[in-house]
């Protein structure tokens, strides 16, 4: 199987079928071996009613018990055999599954990782979840055409030409009932492609909305909304119920053909063939080998129905794989460096100037204004910035990613210990690790934990309050250590007290960095080095937080309205 570290290769993102081929050319040898296994397996069930066939003609029915223990024998060798091949074939195939589906998983990853912060943009959280916990399993279980279908296709041959020795009419009946029996099931195919993925998009939304409920639960029951939401949640699930309900009428029609089918052809088969036996066409023996011939011919039919049936769903899986593997990142072909040393950042769209080693704080009567200055200074959105006289879109993306960092107040806690959620994509020691939480005055949080930085935190901090995962965050950032951070909210869930021990800490972890917060909290405005007032997306004010308070009333208002809101807060908390 697929090493966690190899590299899975390029994929074939053209189609869903495309991909699917992509995922057999990558393990070609395995694929063949399940290929020949699958082959050979299935012929032998049919080697089964000749061995048969053989032992009455040659010494049943003339009493000849050395030939009827010799036949006996070999179906014995021959079935033993063909349990080892079938033992084989589904160790290969299993490997073959599970390869496709680590390898889907590591493309998927691997495009999310590449597509980075546009990612959000671009396609849902649901849709993501929805590849990883589904689509990746449907891919998987569609590569079983490589082996029972195309030793499907060999059993079906090998028969049929045993049959062309036995009765032409006979084999003529077999060649023509697969075609009869795809003519039947075909067009169920395409329901079931039109119905799976109508299925798979409602269930895509369905599962963002979870997230997005599971993540704003707290906040829904503050504000009155839950029952609101709960009811649009039942709609929604009630229509992809009604959905999956459409796609299980289709598919219990295939399996019900895939099971009934091939019963009514055996007895089709057999009735002739008893006929043929009557008139004296063909021996008593070769009646036998005919039943056997056409039950063994059971199995590969019901493979083939079922492949189908399988294959179909891994196109409209791989579909929509091929989909999130043909998104691209925005196109960076700035190629200038950054500056030397640590210059001016500069939004000339709100007059907003972060000064070098300085605490700047950026105070906006619309959080979304302060919200797109930031996107702007950290080049997240298309803008006209300059760092140190150049403009920042044409820095070369990665080198500005390296010194620039954006810490967004609902940026992502990945799953895991509290070591390496703090720690990020580095290595850092425990030392480095607990300053950073000190310095987020999240100490507490460590202390509070069974297993302090071994303790597992859920995914997105679910297992931490809103002021922990803030400073959880706080204290990654702090650890990365960035030449520039540029926050957004960085104490808003804070108690006045915790708020206060932060906003010193804050100032004396980034002394000589540069650093620009955006709050409108009193407590860390009055320990920035420089305020900027934003009214309507421009600087009105710039100075410090007392002068501004003094002279500044649309500032004074902003903070005092700040002020009685935090304390409200601390009332009811």
């Amino acid at each position: 199987m697929i090493d966690a570290y190899e590299d899975p290769g390029t994929p074939d993102r053209r189609g869903g079928a495309r991909y699917l081929w992509w995922l057999v050319l990558r393990q070609p040898g395995r694929c063949a071996a399940g290929a020949v296994f699958g082959s050979v397996w299935m012929v032998l069930l049919a080697a089964t009613p000749y061995l048969m066939s053989r032992a009455v003609d040659d010494g049943l029915e003339p009493g000849d018990m050395g030939a009827l223990a010799l036949w006996t024998g070999a179906l014995f060798l021959v079935s033993g055999f063909n349990s080892w091949l079938s033992t084989m074939r589904h160790r290969t195939m299993t490997r073959v599954r599970m390869d496709a589906n680590f390898r889907t998983v590591k493309v998927v990853v691997g495009q999310t990782v590449r597509l980075g912060a546009s990612l959000e943009r671009r396609a849902g959280a649901g849709e993501v979840v929805t590849i990883g916990v589904g689509d990746v399993q449907t891919i998987a279980g569609a590569l079983t055409v490589v082996g029972p279908g195309v030793g499907a296709v060999v059993a079906y041959a090998v028969v049929a030409g045993l049959l062309l020795a036995v009765s032409p009419l006979l084999a003529v009946v077999v060649l023509l009932g697969v075609p009869v029996i795809g003519l039947v099931v075909g067009p169920l195919v395409g329901r079931l492609q039109g119905a799976e993925t109508e299925y798979r998009e409602r269930q895509g939304v369905l599962t963002a909305r979870i997230g997005d409920l599971a993540g704003g639960l707290r906040v829904l029951s503050g504000l009155g909304g839950k029952n609101l939401v709960a009811d649009a949640f039942r709609r929604d699930s009630g229509r992809l119920r009604e959905q999956g309900y459409r796609v299980g009428a289709v598919t219990s029609w295939m399996e019900a053909l895939a099971a009934g089918l091939p019963t009514l052809f055996l007895a089709g088969v057999t009735w002739i063939a008893a006929r043929q036996a009557a008139q004296g066409h063909i021996s008593v023996g070769e009646l036998v080998s005919v039943y056997g011939y056409v039950a063994a011919l059971v199995w590969p039919v019901m493979f083939l129905i079922e492949c189908g049936h399988q294959l179909s769903r891994g196109v409209v899986a791989a579909r929509r794989v091929t989909a999130l593997l043909r998104l691209e990142p925005p196109a960076d072909a700035a190629t200038a460096d950054p500056p030397a040393e640590p210059s001016v950042l500069e939004d000339p769209e709100s007059g907003v100037r972060v000064l070098p080693g300085r605490l700047t704080a950026l105070a906006a009567a619309r959080p979304a204004d302060a919200l797109a200055v930031v996107d702007r200074l950290g080049r997240y959105a298309p803008s006209a910035v300059t760092w140190g006289g150049v403009r920042l879109d044409e820095i070369a993306l990665a080198r500005v990613r390296e010194r620039i960092l954006v810490a967004d107040p609902e940026a992502d806690l990945f799953a895991g210990p509290l070591r390496e959620v703090v720690a990020g994509h580095g290595d850092p020691s425990d030392e480095d690790v607990l300053r950073a939480l000190r310095a987020a005055a999240a100490a507490d949080v460590v202390q509070g934990l069974p297993d302090g930085l071994d303790s597992v935190v859920s995914a997105r901090g679910r297992s931490l309050s809103g002021g922990q995962r803030q400073r959880v965050r706080l204290a990654r950032a702090l650890l990365a250590d960035p030449e520039v951070l540029l926050a957004v909210e960085p104490t808003s869930a804070l108690d006045a007290h915790t708020e206060a021990m932060v906003a010193d800490r804050l100032r004396a972890a980034r002394e000589g960095r540069t650093t620009l917060l955006a709050t409108t909290s009193p407590l860390v405005l009055d320990r920035a080095d420089r305020v900027l007032f934003l009214a309507d997306g421009k600087v009105v004010a710039s100075g410090g937080h007392r002068e501004l308070l003094d002279g500044e009333p649309g500032y004074r208002e902003l903070v005092a309205r700040d002020a009685a809101r935090s304390a409200a807060e601390e009332v009811v908390g």
